[in-house]
């Protein structure tokens, strides 16, 4: 048994938080083991409750519409979310909830060792880029010890939003760019710890 498997394992049995008490499933996170691309959003749905799997309903449809946009399918990049268990009546994450739940996402991504994290909406934004508001920095990347963080609208935006549809998928439309660039750049670990990322002119 693989240890991202091993490790959804322990978060599907978690009882570190009152909202196991109220799931049907807890959503640990599913696609490759090697993802170069790690897409983190909130929290689960009430589809995602029922399946234990992330980003399956309308939300996880755009997702996969996105994806399609820099040829790519959910089975070669790994989803996950901030916390594992869906709050009651899709209310938003609590301060507590997140701490808790954090513990099991630094695990994922220490397994995972992704080049890049995308950012799914201002919960997942605010693990990554603290103080900071998703309209401002929404297509915009910094790099922290060999790791690209790449900052994003949740795809359920466009649900409730539709003018924010179009400014979601020119935000996809980038990720290209970045894994060129970290492609392109042999130098990559003589640059600075912390930099801003400036090749987001489309």
């Amino acid at each position: 048994m693989s240890a991202l498997i091993e490790l959804g394992e322990q978060i599907r049995h978690c009882q570190k938080c009152e909202l196991a008490r109220y799931r049907n499933r807890a959503v640990p996170g599913e696609g490759s083991e090697n993802a170069d691309i790690m897409f983190i959003g909130e929290a689960p749905g009430w589809h995602e409750d029922q399946q234990g799997r992330p980003f399956v309903g309308p939300a996880g449809k755009f997702l996969e519409e996105l994806l399609s946009l820099i040829d790519m399918k959910r089975q070669q990049v790994y989803i996950a979310n901030v916390i594992k268990c869906r709050p009651q009546g899709n209310r938003d994450p609590l301060p507590h909830e997140i701490l808790t739940c954090r513990l099991w996402l630094e695990r994922q991504i220490e397994i995972i060792n992704p080049q890049i994290i995308v950012t799914l909406g201002r919960y997942s934004m605010a693990l990554f880029f603290p103080q900071k508001s998703i309209g401002k920095i929404h297509g915009t990347a910094e790099k922290r010890d060999g790791v690209i963080y790449y900052a994003m609208y949740h795809p359920a935006a466009a649900l409730h939003q539709q003018s924010l549809r179009e400014t979601i998928k020119a935000d996809m439309l980038r990720i290209p760019q970045i894994i060129a660039q970290l492609k392109n750049t042999p130098e990559a670990d003589k640059e600075p710890e912390i930099r801003q990322l400036n090749m987001f002119e489309v």
